[in-house]
């Protein structure tokens, strides 16, 4: 069982033609369309989202370990 050759394209080509409609089929690849954009948006909002909590967890470290040296400084 390989990828389908060009008659099997064909083939699956007229059955979606035929059970949807030549209407139909443009606004079924919109639909596709404006997920795959709505998915990718997610994706970024998401990765920018666990960037920007790094970003604060390393800057709460830093500020921690600069109080710590302070108090080290202050205590010699």
């Amino acid at each position: 069982m390989g990828m389908p050759g060009g008659m099997e394209w064909i083939l699956i080509a007229l059955v979606i033609l035929l059970l949807f409609g030549g209407k139909k089929i443009p606004e079924l690849a919109k639909g596709l369309g404006s997920g795959i954009k709505n998915f990718k948006k997610a994706v970024k909002d998401d990765e920018e989202t666990v960037t920007a909590d790094k970003n604060e967890e390393i800057e709460k470290k830093a500020d921690t370990s600069t109080e710590t040296k302070k108090e080290e400084n202050k205590t010699v």
